[in-house]
This record gives structure tokens, sequence and C-alpha cells, in this order.
């Protein structure tokens, strides 16, 4: 079992910038990808960005330029860092793990960008 943690998550400006935060815990040791999703009112959950355990990085190309997405392994951390916001990446961010065939999920977190 791993337990993700959100956080960083509010309300911006057009324009702006935002770093979410996801600290994992429990059975950290055993995962391999973590990731960034999100989802807007009446949409599916879409991927941000994801970083394999050696740091290999692959970003939608919504967010490619805008995001950078880093991860500290001593520290079971993921961050993503997000600039030159815009009204239509307003959502919900959630943060994943993957340990062997499963995906583990935090409960998210509020991005809202006003313009």
């Amino acid at each position: 079992q791993v337990q993700l943690v959100e956080s960083g998550g509010g309300s911006v400006q057009a324009g702006g910038s935002l770093r979410l935060v996801c600290a994992a815990s429990g059975n950290s040791f055993s995962i391999n990808a973590m990731s960034w999703h999100r989802q807007s009112s009446g949409k599916q959950r879409e991927l941000v960005a994801i970083i394999s355990r050696d740091s290999r990085v692959h970003y939608a190309d919504s967010m490619t330029g805008r995001v950078t997405i880093s991860r500290d392994n001593a520290k079971n951390t993921v961050y993503l860092q997000m600039n030159s916001l815009k009204p239509e990446d307003t959502a919900v961010y959630y943060c994943a793990a993957g340990i062997g065939d499963r995906d583990y999920w935090g409960q998210g977190t509020q991005v809202t960008v006003s313009s």
C-alpha cells in the first residue's frame, strides 16, 4: 500500500505559476513511475506528465514547455512546476504512483486559473 498526498494547488491569475507537490508514504520504496494527471469539469482525466524512477520524463502536448516534472526518490516526493498558466488549465490535479501493474492515486488538489 502507498498513500499519496498532494499539495500546492490554489487560485492564480492567467500567466501565473504554481508548484504542486506529492508526497508518498507506505510502501514507497517500490514505486516505479510517478505521474501527474488532471481532470476538469465534464472531461476525462488526462495525463499531464510522467517521470520514471531514473527521471526520464514525458509531457502531454498541451503542457509541453509550461510544466516541469521532477522527483526526489530520497524524499519519496514528486513535483510539478507549472508556469504560464491558462484558464483552461483549471482542473483537479492528481498524483499517481505505479507499483508493479497497479497505480495508486492521491485525493487531488484543485488548481483554478482566472483570466
